[in-house]
């Protein structure tokens, strides 16, 4: 057997022998690039101390790696079904690796956003990549548990992503975070060659720049305003991207109703199964990832745990997604989609509601039954609701299929992450205001409200300086912190568990029943039938209009 798999997918007469060893491989990158994203919550202390960022700075340190990487995936998803998945795939681990080194070298703010940026660029190039070609290796007995699997890596990545930058800092800097993606990379990007079959569509068409241009304003304006109007107001700037986010949407649906070839098939959204799959996705990760957010400081911050103990505690809600998945792989072909998705919705919308009862006296044990259902949820609902999504479109447009299940997902947890942030940032600072605005200096007062880890610092000077009140003073100022955040957190969760109990809802009524589902594929695979006709019919008009020039 040749080290590197040569043969195209679309060439071979019998499923591809290594397919389960390929799976590694997509797994693996996959790993990464949402470890990237949940490394940056308890390394974000660290590098607010040593480049000295605002609460401005370490927003969009974050974030400057969620807007290119929502934004582009379904543009990239489409390119890459195009002209190579595997192509893709190897590219995008290239300019992820490349920004990676980027980012554990610059000390400058600027400097570390336009590395995170890049590093979106290449998340945006590989997710899609790594479903479009795990559906096109996997025949379609097998792919209900593949996906299973993909769906159960970005679990783990969830809790991985914090232990591992955890153990890290122990020892070294916060670049380290940046650096561990490199060999991670290289060994996937060889794993790619060596054990990943090359794979594109047969019959792409050309590609909708147009549609994918429109796709790329609305999406990234959308997020841009979502991460600045609720944390820094709703100015001139994120209130122009609101309605660029707006007109860009209408267009992009107006063009793409009318292209013969068009990027996304809107029309796809008329069919329940994907609708619901794809609001399912959406709100399960508006939920989980704005939950995750919150908790992991209530940890750091209020508990006091390091970047590894954290990381730690984290460890049940990755062995939950595992006990999800191999339910949901068990139940979903016997009782229907429908039933594990909205299960699994419930469970998390629960698990939300339950951080409701979080005050400054809450410990460890408060937040694991929530870490355990959330991990549990996901395991359960995620899975059936990405193989809905990928099962709607045809081979020919596999990229395509990954990059809106992946757009929903990441769209779902930026929304999370700044609203539901927001929203304990307001908290936050109105109850820190009622318990102390009286006794700080205005500055001082400031700083504390900007975020829990300030009013952390502000305790801390204080006991430093006995004209200020002293350890006494101190410690009356680290009591109402840690009460104002907790209060934060309760009301947030309220909110929070509100928005998913109405999504479950919503995702209950939309999705069909298991009749529903039968007629939806049978409809579906007509709808595709008749795709290929067209193309077939067009090539042939094609042929003839070249042969008549000649």
């Amino acid at each position: 057997m040749p080290f590197l798999a040569n043969t195209p997918v679309e060439k071979m007469s019998e499923p591809y022998p290594r397919r389960w060893w390929a799976l590694i491989v997509l797994c693996l990158s996959l790993l990464i690039v949402v470890m990237a994203n949940t490394s940056l919550i308890v390394a974000a202390p660290d590098m607010t101390t040593d480049l000295g960022l605002s609460s401005s700075d370490l927003q969009w340190v974050i974030d400057g790696y969620t807007v290119p990487y929502a934004a582009l995936m379904l543009v990239l998803g489409s390119i890459g079904d195009k002209y190579s998945r595997r192509g893709a795939l190897v590219l995008g681990l290239l300019i992820f690796a490349g920004g990676s080194v980027m980012g554990s070298q610059v000390h400058h703010t600027d400097l570390v956003i336009t590395a995170r940026a890049i590093m979106g660029v290449g998340a945006a190039v590989v997710m899609p990549a790594t479903l479009s070609l795990l559906v096109a290796i996997f025949p379609r007995n097998e792919r209900a548990r593949a996906i299973t699997a993909w769906t159960a890596t970005s679990g783990l990545a969830i809790a991985v992503g914090p232990l591992v930058a955890g153990w890290l800092l122990e020892d070294h800097a916060w670049g380290s975070t940046f650096l561990i993606n490199v060999p991670i990379a290289v060994v996937a990007v060889f794993g790619a060659l060596a054990l990943v079959p090359p794979s594109k569509a047969e019959k792409p068409g050309r590609i909708d720049y147009v549609g994918g241009l429109l796709s790329i304003v609305s999406v990234g304006s959308l997020v841009y305003a979502t991460i600045e109007g609720p944390h820094f107001g709703w100015g001139r700037g994120p209130v122009a991207a609101a309605v660029v986010a707006g007109v860009g949407l209408v267009a992009f649906v107006v063009w793409e109703l009318r292209h013969p070839h068009p990027m996304l098939n809107v029309r796809k959204f008329a069919h329940r199964p994907f609708s619901g799959s794809m609001l399912a996705v959406l709100f399960f990760f508006f939920g989980t990832f704005g939950a995750i957010y919150y908790a992991t400081q209530f940890l750091q911050f209020v508990l006091g745990y390091s970047a590894l103990e954290t990381g730690v505690r984290l460890l049940p809600l990755a062995g939950a997604v595992f006990v999800g998945a191999a339910i949901t792989g068990r139940l979903t072909p016997k009782l229907g989609m429908k039933p594990m998705v909205v299960t699994g919705m419930a469970i998390g919308t629960a698990a939300v509601f339950l951080l409701t009862r979080i005050d400054k006296g809450s410990a460890y044990t408060d937040f694991l039954p929530t870490m355990m259902m959330l991990g549990f949820a996901i395991g359960l609902s995620v899975s059936p609701a990405t193989d809905t999504i990928m099962g709607s479109f045809p081979e020919s447009e596999l990229g395509v299929g990954g990059g809106a299940n992946d757009t929903a997902l990441e769209l779902g947890g930026s929304l999370g992450i700044a609203i539901l942030g927001s929203l304990l940032g307001t908290a936050y600072r109105d109850k820190l205001t009622d318990l102390v605005g009286s006794h700080l200096p205005a500055a001082a007062l400031d700083t504390a409200k900007d975020s829990v880890g300030g009013g952390i610092a502000v305790a801390e000077q204080v006991a430093k300086n006995p004209t200020a009140g002293g350890p006494q003073q101190a410690q009356a100022l680290l009591d109402a912190v840690h009460e104002s955040f907790a209060h934060g957190v309760a009301q947030t969760s309220l909110v929070g568990g509100i928005i998913m109990a109405a999504g479950t809802m919503i995702v209950l009524a939309v999705l069909p029943g298991l009749r529903g589902e039968s007629r939806s594929e049978e409809a579906a695979e007509e709808a595709a039938e008749e795709s290929r006709k067209e193309e077939s019919r067009k090539e042939e008009e094609e042929k003839g209009e070249r042969a008549s020039i000649a």
